[in-house]
């Protein structure tokens, strides 16, 4: 039997509000004092917070006392028209006509117009083990492209994951172009260990520099080293040298195995976890950066494409072309590796 509970902005409030309860799950209505709306799914390991009606961004997810979600200066999302406005959440939907860093001769924003649109709808489904927020909102331009994006967060009864996916359906009566990550923003584990059931040698470092990264010297001399053997990354155990950002990319997935699976070990005895199926996901790309303002180890970003922007997949033979009508599916499986 499922239970639909629709969800609407008044509900919120900065005291925060049950409005459910029972022996596996226990959903909380709150708002910030920012003004964004959030919604806390609760089951007996743990919880995730997710904005149902800002992007439905996953701003926290702590499992088993270990908290997932990467360090930054941001103690609460902020409005804002792009990511970087509100950078200090767990995911958040990179894309969907554009995403990851523009270059010189793209005009998106970085991420993409997905990360922190405005929903038009949100609500809640309840199954006896799944507790899941799913929300909707329809993209249009005059003269451009029109579409409808429906995400969901699914809690997974007693397990500490989560299941995030993307709905995405071509309104228009022409062809839009479609680039999509799952961009997850994971906690930095010291001397952490990386492991996947992809070859070591699928993962390429990084040659582009976006505008917004700023060399060192000691960056530029690691980064050097790295290009010719990606695998020599220590930067887990030497976290000066993840500033800037180290970036890895490894493409064509389907090459490798239908069903991915990345993980990030913590000496401490736990595991972070991502599981996707490479015929929707056939990129990753790994992201490390850790100084005084943020500490992430995004072990495994699942994507269509690369992240360098629109034009730099279009000359790659990555970027997706969604015809009329056309609806493509993503899902991903995260959280603590049981």
């Amino acid at each position: 039997m499922k239970t639909t509970l629709p969800l609407h902005p008044s509900l919120f409030h900065e005291t925060p509000r049950t409005l459910l309860d029972n022996a596996r799950f226990k959903v909380e209505l709150f708002r910030y004092p920012s003004g964004i709306e959030a919604v806390r799914l609760v089951n007996g390991r743990g919880f995730v917070i997710v904005l149902p009606f800002y992007g439905q961004m996953i701003w926290d997810m702590q499992f088993d006392g270990h908290r997932l979600t990467m360090g930054s200066g941001f103690k609460q999302p902020l409005p804002g028209a792009s990511i970087i406005d509100t950078y200090g959440c767990f995911a958040f939907h990179s894309g969907l006509l554009a995403n990851g860093c523009p270059a010189a001769e793209d005009n998106h924003p970085l991420h993409g117009e997905m990360a922190c649109a405005r929903m038009d709808s949100a609500w809640l489904t309840l199954t006896e083990d799944r507790l899941a927020l799913h929300g909707e909102v329809e993209y249009i331009k005059g003269f451009g492209h029109h579409y409808r994006a429906a995400p969901a967060v699914t809690l997974l009864g007693d397990a500490p994951r989560i299941e995030i996916a993307m709905q995405v359906t071509n309104l228009s009566g022409a062809d839009m172009p479609l680039q999509y990550m799952c961009h997850m923003n994971y906690a930095w584990v010291t001397q952490g260990r990386f492991s996947q059931n992809i070859p070591d040698t699928a993962f390429q470092l990084r040659s582009s520099i976006p505008g917004h990264v700023h060399p060192t010297p000691q960056w530029l001399d690691y980064t050097q080293q790295l290009a010719a053997a990606p695998q020599a990354f220590d930067g887990l155990n030497r976290a000066e040298m993840c500033d800037p950002e180290i970036v890895f990319f490894a493409d064509n997935l389907p090459q490798y195995v239908d069903h991915a699976e990345f993980m990030l070990h913590s000496p401490e005895g736990y595991s972070f976890v991502t599981r996707f199926d490479t015929a929707q996901f056939t990129a990753a790309t790994r992201w490390m950066l850790h100084n005084a303002d943020q500490q992430v180890a995004a072990f495994v970003l699942p994507a269509t494409c690369r992240p360098e922007g629109q034009n730099a997949a279009r000359r790659a033979g990555t970027l997706i072309s969604l015809a009329a009508g056309e609806q493509r599916q993503f899902r991903v499986e995260t959280g603590l590796a049981d």
